[in-house]
């Protein structure tokens, strides 16, 4: 009992040990429900805002913190599901973009064929592009498009930028070449919590034209979360899920080290954001991610990796609820 116990601080210990994703084993996708992967990839930004590939290595860093049972679902995910930790996307041409948004394609590929479905940290925005094309019309997805549950201060079909300094499958297009490709379903997609002083003001007619369903936070604060989740539960219930979360949503005094921050209007709180996740639990989650992570910028207690992991957490949870539950005796 005591050496249980003394393993059992150990592996909480985030600065103990080999920093595995969650202390998960490191192994191939093959016999796994969920699979963990790192997308250290920043050159679909466009921007100075290249420290976005360290985001990985940060919550691989922190993310023993977030091994834990999860209270409000009664379950713990660990045991509810095989999951293991599939390693980083190796990227060997960083600075190209379009090359490394095919290797990540084909990185997710086997993660498919395996039957598995991936929780990611990135990276850039522009990675979702690169895992969705393998996601989309996949095995996992039964041939279908999946549906978006996107939550991001920015709709990222910016159409009317032909590419971004250079990047063309990047962070600022991705939401509209899937759907050019087929491998997203806009009109039964929500897009939630954009927010922002544009540019110009008619920033989110492209998200609009390409069919997305659209809720501004400027309508998340006169309708209430309730209401929104509601929403997102009629328009996605019944389809293959895919989960993209853009720390950028979160309000800065939340998740500070972001890229691309939004500081002119209130993000969501952390209870925000895990209610609207929660808002496809049960669903057929196909896969998800967490994006636009910059560690150079976080806080010393590394406050926005934390929060990056345990919004993953939220996204395992749900995998494993809905695997153990099917998996029960008469389910």
């Amino acid at each position: 009992m005591a050496t249980e116990h003394d393993a059992s601080m150990m592996n909480s210990l985030y600065w103990w040990g080999i920093p595995t994703l969650f202390r998960c084993a490191a192994a191939e996708p093959e016999g796994h429900d969920i699979v963990l992967a790192g997308v250290p990839h920043s050159t679909g930004n466009g921007t100075t805002e290249r420290d976005q590939h360290l985001g990985p290595r940060a919550v691989r860093n922190v993310s023993a913190l977030q091994r834990r049972v999860h209270g409000s679902f009664g379950i713990d995910p660990w045991s509810s599901a095989r999951v293991c930790d599939a390693g980083d996307v190796p990227l060997p041409r960083a600075n190209d973009n379009e090359d490394c948004i095919e290797r990540i394609t084909s990185f997710f590929e086997r993660i498919d064929r395996a039957g598995a479905r991936p929780v990611s940290i990135g990276g850039d925005h522009s990675i979702t592009g690169g895992i969705l094309q393998a996601l989309g019309g996949g095995q996992v997805a039964g041939g279908q498009p999946v549906s978006l549950l996107h939550l991001d201060a920015h709709t990222d079909v910016f159409t009317k930028v032909d590419h971004f300094l250079g990047a063309r499958k990047s962070a600022a297009h991705w939401a509209a070449f899937l759907v050019d490709q087929g491998q997203v379903a806009p009109g039964r997609s929500m897009q939630v919590g954009l927010r922002g002083h544009p540019r110009t003001l008619d920033w989110l007619q492209p998200a609009y034209d390409y069919g997305y369903n659209i809720v501004t936070m400027a309508d998340v604060r006169s309708r209430g979360i309730s209401d929104v989740v509601s929403e997102i539960r009629d328009c996605l219930d019944g389809h293959p899920v895919y989960v993209t979360f853009d720390l950028d949503c979160l309000d800065p005094s939340v998740a500070p080290g972001v890229a691309n921050i939004e500081p002119g209007a209130r993000g969501f709180s952390i209870d925000e954001a895990v209610a609207l996740l929660h808002s496809v639990r049960g669903m057929n989650i196909v896969g998800g991610d967490v994006v636009c992570l910059m560690p150079t910028k976080d806080s010393p207690n590394q406050i926005t990796a934390m929060v990056a992991a345990s919004i993953m957490f939220e996204m395992i949870a749900m995998i494993a609820e809905r695997r153990r539950k099917r998996r029960a005796p008469g389910a």
